[in-house]
């Protein structure tokens, strides 16, 4: 394993840097978080047709470019630095990874070369009202059997489930309990019998929707009932995706904070100059590149399917959110009495980072998982 960045891997990340400075600068950002949409079909288009994007880690016999989760990962690491608003995570992270987990040859070859064309917007709808991260917060039943599936229940915080045109449900069969008879099924978007609400959240450069299904038809992705072991991979490659997002934030936050310290001026000298903010650097500089290192060797284990995966992205998650959320709270306290208005970035990056904690589980629940992963 080499935790340097191959030369074509260093172009590719000043390519999309490039693209999303010039697509997505911090007036962009606010003018889409105050949308309902929540993106720009125009940005959308061009991160498909110019860059790849969203074909990056797709099999190139199902439309993609065959890349990796290390190159995914550095894509991830940059629309984090940047707070891009587009339905790419819950297209290319949650609902790609849940295709590719547990679809059988015949639905990849369906599904994935509309979303690695730009094409289809797709979701994950995994969390219920319950809140759960786990296979006892899935209580959403499947009714019928074979092909001709109806779907009723509730499904909360899906990302993009407002706007996704293909939805990826998980649901159980009826009378089954904890890890057994959980599957994934794909739902149209304008299907009969869904509502789809978008929610008021904390942080909107993340759009999110309540899901309400009245016996909407559904379709078995893979063998219905045995979705466990493919959900549980997905969430921990999202874990993965979301770990390098906040990579990405972190670092940018760290580098807004020193220099902000060095420009500005307090009784005489550059605050920069002073301990206590000295000291708050630092710590963040520690936290970043430690969060790096768990946040990269994640993505190596997701590119190769390694076995240490589930344990490393639980590891991952719990560091990498707690050191995006200090790194933001901090780079608020450096900028001082300007870091709390509302017309400065510093707050936009710190609902992001709470946010991000909270997805997918947070740090104390991944502690938890981590220590149960390893017998603990």
């Amino acid at each position: 394993m080499n935790f340097a960045f191959s030369e074509e891997q260093d172009q590719l990340r000043d390519h999309v840097r490039k693209f999303l400075e010039a697509k997505s600068p911090e007036s962009e950002v606010r003018r889409l978080m105050e949308t309902t949409e929540g993106y720009d079909e125009a940005v959308w288009s061009q991160m498909a047709a110019e860059l790849g994007l969203q074909s990056l880690h797709i099999p190139e016999s199902y439309g993609g470019q065959g890349f990796t989760w290390v190159e995914l990962g550095i894509v991830l690491e940059e629309m984090g630095r940047s707070l891009i608003c587009t339905p790419y995570f819950s297209t290319v992270v949650l609902a790609t990874s849940a295709i590719m987990n547990a679809g059988t040859d015949e639905q990849m070859a369906k599904f994935l070369p509309g979303i690695a064309s730009g094409e289809t917007i797709a979701t994950l709808a995994f969390t219920e009202p319950n809140g759960k991260w786990d296979a006892s917060g899935i209580t959403m039943e499947a009714g019928g059997s074979g092909d001709s599936v109806t779907l009723s229940g509730e499904k909360m915080f899906v990302v993009d489930g407002h706007i996704a045109g293909l939805i990826v449900v998980v649901a159980r069969q009826a009378g089954t309990t904890g890890e057994d008879g959980i599957g994934f099924y794909t739902v149209s978007g304008d299907a009969e019998g869904l509502t789809r609400t978008p929610l008021a959240t904390m942080d909107q450069t993340r759009k999110q929707a309540r899901l309400e299904f009245n016996n909407v038809a559904a379709t078995p992705l893979g063998k219905p009932g045995s979705g466990w072991a493919a959900l549980s991979k997905t969430l921990d490659q999202a874990a993965v995706g979301i770990c390098n997002e906040m990579v990405g934030g972190a670092q940018y936050v760290l580098e807004e904070s020193v220099q902000y310290a060095k420009d500005r001026v307090q009784f005489g000298r550059p605050i920069g100059s002073f301990q206590a903010i000295k000291h708050k650097c630092a710590d963040m500089l520690l936290e970043v590149e430690s969060a790096k290192s768990a946040a990269y060797y994640a993505s190596w284990c997701a590119a190769e399917d390694n076995d240490e995966l589930p344990v490393v992205a639980s590891l991952a998650k719990a560091y990498c959110s707690d050191a995006y959320f200090h790194s933001a709270a901090e780079n608020i306290q450096i900028h001082g009495g300007i870091g709390f208005t509302w017309e400065h970035d510093a707050h936009l990056y710190f609902k992001r980072a709470k946010s991000s904690e909270i997805l997918l589980g947070d740090a104390t629940y991944h502690r938890e998982l981590l220590a149960q992963r390893i017998g603990i």
